[in-house]
């Protein structure tokens, strides 16, 4: 700066070079990038973007000079992001198909540090965190808690039941004017309550609670037209507890019951077997693919049971337990659009037509 003026220099606009001299940009820029400089110390010098830079040695470095674009179409959309548009699609079409560990990312499930490793692995380009989750913002994906699934889980034996054992079922149901109904158990513990609490800024959100050994279950069927029946229990399910509940199922109507539930060792035992047999007119049990929970409609019934029993605080004895698991059951049973709810999860969604 001498005498009040600027004699900094202002490079034109990349946009308006001629081919040959963009060319020679480009190949100055990959040597540069070769000798270990920083992309945006190369586009300082070059007078183009750093985003430039970088989709110019991302695909040099995956396929050589021919990978180099030649299109000159302006300022395309989307460009001032470090990923180009042919590579995010690939990103998000293996976030959709693939977990973390089919394709060798340390993760159990897709975290912004998990998307960060794959791109890398994928392009070979560092992003920060914050970088990442913008990404995944700006492409639709919000944070959710997991939904758990075996990893011994069958994916031949799941697509069975979904388009060959379930949709025989069904059309069995509606030729013999059946119900169909979806069964599970549950345990609900007096200490255990899955919400948030408010506190001072580095201070415990803190909870009292009772006696862990507190504790009581309970037996629910429902159908997608928000039928509920339930019954609770101590102790274990067994095979004689669970012809006791499958008694008073068949009280409740006269038409026939497809029943399904999971392969809990009592549901199988040969003692309901012999119950069942002399009841086929009025009672058929199916079972669910192994390690499957998450196609069974019942467990969102149990996850909301969980969640709200103990809003008006935690019960101090077994008692007074069953006592909040019955009112919050009996909420439901007088609610039968929301039991009819949990059928449109996306994981069970196959069960919630008629």
């Amino acid at each position: 700066m001498e005498g009040g003026k600027d004699h900094s220099i202002t490079l034109p606009d990349a946009r308006g070079l001629s081919d040959e001299v963009l060319e020679a940009l480009r190949l100055r820029a990959l040597r540069g990038c070769e000798m270990g400089l920083c992309h945006s110390d190369v586009a300082h010098l070059l007078g183009v973007s750093p985003e430039t830079v970088s989709r110019w040695w991302t695909a040099y470095s995956s396929n050589g000079l021919d990978a180099l674009p030649q299109q000159r179409t302006g300022r395309p959309l989307g460009s001032g992001r470090l990923l180009c548009d042919e590579q995010a699609p690939r990103i998000q079409n293996l976030i959709d198909t693939k977990s973390p560990d089919d394709l060798g990312i340390r993760s159990p499930l897709w975290s912004r540090r998990a998307v960060r490793d794959l791109i890398h692995k994928e392009f070979d380009l560092r992003l920060s965190v914050r970088l990442v989750g913008k990404y995944l913002k700006r492409w639709g994906y919000t944070a959710k808690r997991p939904r758990r699934q075996a990893k011994q889980q069958d994916p031949k034996e799941v697509q069975q039941w979904l388009e060959e054992i379930y949709p025989k079922i069904k059309a069995q149901a509606r030729k013999e004017d059946g119900e169909i109904l979806w069964c599970d158990e549950t345990g609900v513990a007096a200490d255990e309550h899955p919400r948030l609490g408010y506190a001072r800024q580095g201070k415990p959100a803190i909870m009292k609670v009772p006696d862990s050994h507190i504790r009581i279950n309970m037996i629910s069927a429902i159908s997608n037209e928000g039928t509920l029946r339930f019954m609770t229990y101590k102790g274990t399910m067994n095979a004689a507890r669970f012809i006791v509940f499958l008694t008073r199922l068949l009280q409740t109507t006269t038409h026939k019951l497809f029943l399904i539930v999971d392969r809990l060792r009592a549901h199988q035992a040969a003692k309901v077997d012999r119950w069942l047999k002399g009841r086929q007119d009025r009672i058929e049990v199916f079972y669910l693919p192994r390690r499957a929970p998450e196609r069974n409609p019942d467990e969102y019934l149990n996850n909301d049971l969980k969640g709200n029993v103990h809003d008006q605080g935690l019960p101090d004895s077994k008692e007074e337990l069953r006592t909040q698991v019955q009112h919050w059951m009996h909420i439901l049973f007088h609610w039968p659009a929301h039991v009819g709810s949990y059928f449109q999860q996306p994981d069970v969604v196959y069960a919630a037509s008629p």
